[in-house]
């Protein structure tokens, strides 16, 4: 497999997992709720709470897979703006 074949590979998968993440943590924990408001009889109140529940876990693993899988450019843009051939020329007066 090239390079570029494998690059466009991970990109998929990344893209799949947090497609994954997100439904299985909504899902879930929505099932979890349904059990029980069948178990206690409790009409919709734990369905409704375990749906937000599982809304926010969600977004939880998408935040978290991306900040494990892209690095901080922070770094990296501070040193660009100290070099001084990066710096930009002054505004030409008229």
């Amino acid at each position: 497999m090239d390079k570029e074949t494998r690059k466009y590979a991970m990109q998929m998968a990344f893209a799949s997992s947090i497609g994954i993440a997100m439904v299985l943590a909504i899902f879930g924990c929505l099932l979890l709720g349904v059990y029980l408001d069948r178990k206690f009889d409790s009409g919709h109140v734990f369905s409704v709470v375990f749906l937000f529940i599982g809304i926010a876990a969600g977004f939880r693993n998408i935040y978290v897979l991306i900040k494990n899988n892209f690095t901080d450019e922070e770094q990296i843009i501070k040193s660009l703006k100290s070099e001084p051939h990066r710096q930009r020329p002054a505004p030409k007066k008229d």
